[in-house]
């Protein structure tokens, strides 16, 4: 089903089923699930229609699966509430659970469904594909990944680092390692070891990238990711310097600033701390610089306009070499262009790309310019066993298809614009929202005690008002240092009348949070 008539199906579709609350246990075959009901909550807004019917949940009992997970698997708490969320299906930019709960995926499995939860048309290709061949690894030839290779490349611009070749893309299978690529290369291709990237940046938790990431939960003791320095993140709404003139939003922060629209002081003061990073910090000359065109674990964080391009320079003239980790921004998700850097208007030398590119099936890339892989292949054979394997090609090739026939970028560049502008409204109307921010369809709220300090909101209160957002059946992530700022990521299939839910969502779980705090 097109997205044009998804959009007539949700306008003219009166849902007429009537709310349950579901039993416990599997759900009877063929009911119509709606929501979540009987809450108690101060309001509950009611949740659009959905199209679709889930199968019957016919697997382990929730407790066994509680059982088995404290007995087997990572000891390593990630879950987000509480109580577990145990999902069952999923179908574009919806989720079931193990009830048939149905919620409005406003995360896309951490920023990774692009098109949406088993898309029709990248199913049966991936059907397709796993009846002909799954693995041949890269010492055969499939065409696959030639037919993938071709397409990617005609995407990105022409040529990086005006070369007057093409790009040449290297596939593996997750950012993380795609990340870790990129730092060999960066290092191998200068011949220098320090790699720059920002506080609250994010690039992997692999033993490499960890240097990069500069996320205090994913810091550890033991030495990793040697020859990494970090420099100020830019922020111009938790930074010392910026305001209501400085990032590239339909939304800007209500802090005041003396900047004018067309000169941004607060770029200029940043772009002193970060000479200051390479006058005291590195060597004379670097390997290069990682940047986020969004910052996206650390709470959708966007930087003065104009910073990247100045920063982009001066790592230049210290002989690095610039890349742009697009794991979270790329593949048209921030709407006015399909790749995040061409937002700053800067082109790297080293791109690289995971989660939506396959759509939550494992796969990234790196592409870079024929003398930089020239400089890595004269010091190391690099080979990946499922890197570019036929099934991740063919879905690879698939998701890109469907954002163009779908006009999804076109969709998250009109459809996140309108949620932008509805959330900066719930900005003003509540005082522990300080900050809205973001570009198409990825974007931060940033929760506070009071808009004068700024200070994060307390977890315990953060965290209430996302287990009530997800009991009235919307599903958000969180970020920031202080794991204050909600994200707001869904599929690039999102419609307008969800937005509206997922508005009136957020604000009855600010009006029963201040409710609470009056008590």
């Amino acid at each position: 089903m097109t997205l044009a008539w998804r959009h007539l199906l949700r306008a003219l579709y009166l849902e007429t089923s009537t709310p349950r609350t579901p039993k416990a246990g599997p759900s009877p075959k063929g009911a119509f699930w709606t929501s979540i009901t009987k809450l108690g909550l101060h309001t509950k807004p009611s949740m659009p229609p959905c199209d679709f019917t889930p199968e019957r949940y016919q697997s382990l009992a929730y407790n066994r699966v509680l059982e088995i997970h404290k007995q087997h698997l990572s000891p390593v708490l990630t879950a987000y509430f509480s109580e577990p969320l145990l999902l069952h299906q999923g179908h574009m930019e919806w989720l079931f659970d193990y009830e048939g709960n149905r919620y409005l995926d406003f995360f896309s499995g951490i920023v990774t469904v692009s098109v949406g939860h088993c898309h029709p048309k990248v199913n049966a290709v991936a059907q397709k594909q796993l009846g002909r061949l799954w693995h041949t690894s890269a010492v055969f030839f499939h065409p696959p990944i030639h037919e993938y290779a071709e397409k990617l490349s005609a995407l990105l611009p022409e040529p990086l680092k005006h070369s007057a070749e093409n790009q040449v893309i290297f596939l593996m299978n997750s950012g993380s390692e795609a990340n870790d690529l990129a730092m060999l290369m960066a290092r191998a291709h200068s011949n220098n070891t320090d790699i720059i990237s920002f506080r609250g940046a994010y690039h992997g938790c692999s033993p490499y990238t960890l240097g990069l990431t500069n996320v205090g939960f994913h810091k550890m003791e033991l030495p990793s990711g040697m020859g990494c320095q970090s420099t100020m993140c830019p922020d111009v709404f938790c930074g010392p310097w910026g305001g209501s003139h400085c990032r590239d939003s339909p939304v800007q922060t209500i802090r005041k600033c003396s900047c004018a629209p067309d000169c941004c002081q607060a770029k200029d003061q940043y772009i002193e701390q970060f000479k200051d990073t390479l006058n005291t910090s590195v060597a004379k000359s670097i390997a290069g610089f990682f940047a986020e065109p969004i910052q996206g674990v650390n709470g959708v964080v966007q930087y003065p306009k104009g910073f990247l391009k100045e920063a982009f320079e001066l790592v230049r003239e210290r002989g690095g070499v610039c890349i742009a980790d697009e794991v979270q921004t790329g593949f048209g998700r921030l709407g006015s262009h399909f790749w995040g850097f061409q937002t700053h208007g800067v082109l790297p030398d080293i791109v690289t790309m995971a989660k939506g590119i396959g759509n939550g099936f494992p796969m990234a890339a790196v592409v870079t310019t024929p003398e930089i892989a020239k400089s890595l292949a004269k010091r190391l054979l690099h080979f990946n066993t499922f890197g570019g394997n036929p099934i991740a090609c063919a879905i690879g090739s698939s998701v890109l298809e469907v954002i163009k026939e779908e006009n999804l970028q076109e969709n998250s560049q009109e459809v996140g614009t309108y949620m932008l502008l509805k959330f900066a409204k719930l900005r003003d109307e509540f005082e522990i929202v300080g900050d809205v921010r973001g570009k198409g369809l990825m974007i931060g709220i940033e929760m506070v005690k009071d808009k004068t300090s700024r200070q994060p909101l307390p977890r315990e209160e953060v965290n209430q008002i996302h287990q009530d957002c997800k009991r009235m059946g919307l599903l958000i992530g969180r970020g920031g240092t202080f794991s204050q700022t909600f994200r707001i990521a869904p599929s690039m299939c999102i419609t307008k009348p969800e937005v509206d839910f997922a508005v009136e969502v957020f604000r009855s779980a600010f009006i029963q949070h201040m409710e609470s705090q009056d008590k």
